[in-house]
């Protein structure tokens, strides 16, 4: 790092603390300016910060990491603009209709309060083990690669990096809420595009070309049946990303994080109305298109110019079994290739996309706690008191992320594995019991409930067994060893969906029908003509030429990796 790209990152800065004063001055005196944003963001605020707010350390790390070392296999997680639209045009609706602040609140009014007491435990559990924990550790090997400081005043360099980003983040999250983390993305996200277009064509440039790579790449088989790096649908047979269950897996991964999750559905919430909501969706599913190529392809690229420079050393940092190390990929293009000045710039990237992330993830959080418990016991609190106890929970969020670091550590060489391994198992009850209940009229607040419930069951055996038989010294065979931790994870969630609609649907059947008031405006068919004309009154022509836009680059990336 040179003076140039301090100067950089001091300008990043003081932009950023410019707009978090701007936006603490702002009158935030409820519960919907300081977790909404008073429900006025327009398209551009929500899309960025729907983009902003997904791409965070697991994607500088992680699938930068996943491209050096399987190539396109996480790729159809990546490429999944297609799933914010179907947010846009069929949830969208039911979400604003509803008026609710969370997820589970809107699982209440559909089903039950039981419902919506299962999704946020299960919600504000996983964001405190995964997402927040995942995020700081991930940065703070970042930031340690990047500076290249191993200690600084006798402490890990890690531990400074890591902590001092949670808590500049924390700080602009509590006081400024919701807004903060609109407008702060605003600012980011064309940050992070540029610092990544960047590495992207310098990368290219040092290897000698897109083909180059493809070539490369290209020759490297990454299984026994003949599919190399560069294929996106593999053989049925490969035992990590079989083509079916990547398909099938992805998509309900998708279906649950794109549709379901508080995490990302909050900036929907934000809306002034459909109309904005549904555009900020569209304008988020085209950014979402990007992240295959501004960091999947960058790790593609470091392996290439590893295999290159074989050698002379190689290009990337071995680990102590003399394998690669995959997840250094973008940080070490950062290092090695970037000029004065443009490294700074990519920095203040990988900054926005820390910080941004983070930021969701606390008002998320802490959001979930304040409306979904707090509230819920103690009803008649002020506005003002929600919002210090939203203010309260973030700061809790923050330690408890901050805890879990040390057992994240342990983890850190399948980052990656480990979060889409969580996810599978966490999504298939949550997925089933969001998309029956808006499809189907007849499901029952006991179907839901019990949906949600095995799903929840089923995920939490599963991640134990994984657990113990990774460690069991000779588990043997057995039909619960080869259901709970043989079975590929892509086809395991792919069975674990269907049995949570089936379970749904046999409760469903089982329990009497819900009235009509009960399940009005929230389930296709049982809206009003008002309700409807005013879906219809929120999108024109030029939302669904977009939408079928994003449909087909979406269609031409798999036909030109398949």
């Amino acid at each position: 790092m040179q003076s140039l790209d301090w100067v950089v990152i001091g300008v990043f800065c003081c932009a950023l603390i410019g707009i978090i004063v701007w936006v603490v001055k702002q009158k935030q005196n409820n519960s919907a300016d300081y977790f909404l944003g008073g429900r006025d963001a327009t398209w551009i605020a929500i899309g960025a910060s729907i983009f902003a707010s997904n791409i965070g350390s697991e994607h500088l790390i992680g699938l930068a990491g996943a491209g050096a070392s399987s190539g396109m296999a996480m790729a159809h997680w990546e490429i999944q603009g297609w799933m914010i639209l179907i947010l846009g045009w069929v949830f969208v609706p039911f979400y604003s209709r509803s008026m609710v602040y969370t997820m589970p609140e809107f699982l209440e009014r559909r089903y039950n309060p039981q419902s919506r007491t299962i999704l946020s435990i299960i919600s504000l559990v996983s964001y405190v083990l995964t997402k927040v924990a995942v995020t700081v550790y991930a940065g703070g090997l970042v930031f340690q690669q990047v500076f290249g400081i191993e200690e600084l005043w006798g402490i890990d360099f890690f531990w400074i990096a890591a902590i001092g980003l949670v808590l500049i983040t924390a700080l602009y999250t509590i006081f400024g809420g919701m807004k903060s983390v609109l407008y702060t993305s605003v600012l980011q996200t064309p940050i992070l595009l540029l610092g990544s277009l960047i590495i992207l064509v310098l990368g290219l440039k040092e290897l000698g070309g897109w083909e180059k790579m493809m070539e490369i790449a290209g020759a490297h088989t990454v299984n026994e049946f003949g599919d190399s790096m560069t294929n996106l649908i593999r053989s049925n047979s490969d035992p990590n990303f079989p083509w079916l269950g990547a398909l099938i897996g992805s998509a309900i991964i998708g279906f649950w994080y794109w549709c379901t999750d508080q995490f990302i559905v909050q900036r929907v919430l934000s809306g002034k109305n459909q109309k904005e909501a549904r555009r900020g969706t569209i304008f988020g599913a085209y950014l979402k298109l990007l992240p295959v190529f501004l960091f999947l392809i960058p790790g593609m690229i470091a392996f290439a110019l590893h295999q290159q420079s074989l050698g002379d050393g190689g290009f990337l940092p071995m680990l102590a079994n003399g394998a690669p190390n995959a997840d250094a990929a973008f940080p070490t293009l950062v290092a090695k290739l970037l000029p004065a000045g443009v490294k700074g710039l990519v920095v203040c990237g990988i900054l926005a996309a820390l910080m941004s992330s983070l930021a969701s993830l606390f008002n998320s959080s802490a959001m979930l706690f304040t409306i979904d418990f707090y509230k819920r016991f103690k009803p008649k609190t002020s506005e003002k008191k929600l919002v210090v106890i939203g203010q309260m929970a973030t700061v809790v969020i923050v330690i408890l992320g901050i805890l879990w670091i040390p057992i994240m550590r342990s983890v850190g060489d399948v980052l990656y594995t480990y979060l889409q391994d969580v996810q599978s198992v966490l999504a298939p009850g949550i997925a089933a019991a969001f998309l029956l209940g808006i499809c189907w009229k007849r499901t029952t607040a006991k179907g839901g409930q019990w949906g949600l419930l095995s799903g929840m069951i089923i995920g939490l055996t599963r991640l134990g067994a994984k657990v113990y038989y990774s460690n069991a010294a000779d588990a043997g065979s057995s039909l619960f060893k080869y259901l709970f931790y043989d079975l590929n994870w892509l086809f395991f969630c792919g069975w674990m969906f269907l049995f949570c609609i089936i379970v749904v649907i046999l409760v469903s059947l089982a329990t009497p029908a819900p009235s009509p008031e009960k399940i009005q405006g929230l389930v296709f068919g049982t809206s009003t003509p008002e309700q409807r004309a005013e879906t219809r009154a929120s999108w024109n022509k030029w939302d669904v030429i977009h939408s079928v836009i994003i449909l087909g680059i979406t269609v031409a990336f798999y036909i030109y990796f398949w």
